[in-house]
């Protein structure tokens, strides 16, 4: 029989190291942080490239009439950019009948098919004709929801069109020449029919009263803003087929004209103005800055106009009637 002290057998001890390490504090943790760091620099440099990409694309945009070609304007401006689909926005829109006894105004608000020649242009000069090419502009701004930024009045001049912001739809980014997508959805729309006009037109640029913080000579001002925008309108314009013919004069006119004098920064103020003029009217706006068509000298090697002397028997008459 064995004593207890001769049970003993063979015992193992595990012996586990204790204590800490200086470095067990932080693990695996800073390199989940490291990881964390580069994902989200990956994604900012990813958000800025497209952002840069984008502005690219508007500038390019705005600097590229119809026919591809770059032109300088709003060169060393670069503009906002806003969002939307950047595929082809050109609409078609059914040109005019002529082939009936309907005048070209009534037969361009109904809207009906052309059946005369594709090279066929059609004039506007009665107040009947300008006031139902209103009808037909009236009811495009009203297809691309911007009823309230479109206004037109018969003038003795033509037919002045007002495409102007609201306080809810801007025609432009805020501060620059880039239209938004509606606006140049609907200028595009308006080409095809100015390309079947006879007409010429004025495109001038109105900005508000709001004034750069960069007051110097030489920086960007509204008189800039004015013009680019009138340019861009063009630009949009001719990439809706309207012929380059059709445009007599671009001109930015800054914040000098406002249609709401108490408010400097009335959206109404902000606009874009189609002048389609009369033919009479194109003609003499035209001769204001071409060769004088009479010249008399003063003395040698100067020279004066003469009036035009049925222009110059009309005044005659007028004041003869006056007196």
């Amino acid at each position: 029989m064995l004593k207890p002290h001769d049970k003993a057998h063979d015992q193992t001890i595990i012996k586990r190291g204790g204590g800490k390490h200086k470095h067990d504090d932080h693990g695996g943790a800073w390199k989940v942080a490291f990881a964390d760091f580069c994902l989200a620099l990956m994604c900012l440099f990813l958000v800025l490239w497209l952002i840069a990409a984008r502005n690219t694309e508007a500038l390019e945009q705005v600097m590229t009439e119809s026919d591809g070609a770059k032109t300088d304007q709003g060169k060393g401006v670069m503009p906002e950019q806003v969002g939307g689909p950047r595929g082809s926005l050109i609409d078609r829109f059914p040109m005019p009948h002529t082939g009936s006894t309907d005048t070209p105004g009534e037969k361009l608000a109904q809207g009906e098919p052309s059946a005369a020649p594709t090279d066929a242009k059609v004039k506007y000069d009665s107040p009947d004709d300008l006031q139902a090419l209103s009808k037909a502009l009236t009811k495009m701004s009203a297809d691309f929801g911007l009823t309230s930024n479109l206004e037109a009045v018969v003038t003795p001049y033509g037919l002045r069109v007002m495409l102007h912001d609201t306080d809810r739809q801007g025609m432009f980014v805020r501060g620059s020449a880039v239209p938004t997508d509606k606006f140049r959805a609907l200028l595009r729309k308006m080409g095809p029919l100015f390309a079947k006009m006879e007409n010429q037109m004025l495109i001038v640029g109105h900005t508000d009263s709001m004034q750069y913080a960069d007051t110097s000579y030489a920086a960007f001002s509204n008189w800039t803003l004015s013009a680019n925008r009138a340019m861009s309108a063009r630009a949009q314009l001719l990439a809706g087929s309207m012929n380059a013919e059709s445009v007599l004069q671009v001109v930015g006119m800054a914040d000098r004209a406002p249609l709401d004098v108490k408010r400097a920064d009335a959206g109404v103020n902000r606009r874009i103005e189609l002048l389609i003029l009369t033919t009479s009217q194109a003609k003499t706006i035209a001769s204001m800055f071409g060769m004088p068509d009479h010249t008399v000298p003063l003395t040698d090697q100067i020279n004066t106009a003469l009036p035009d002397p049925g222009l110059l028997q009309k005044l005659r008459d007028s004041l003869g009637r006056n007196n």
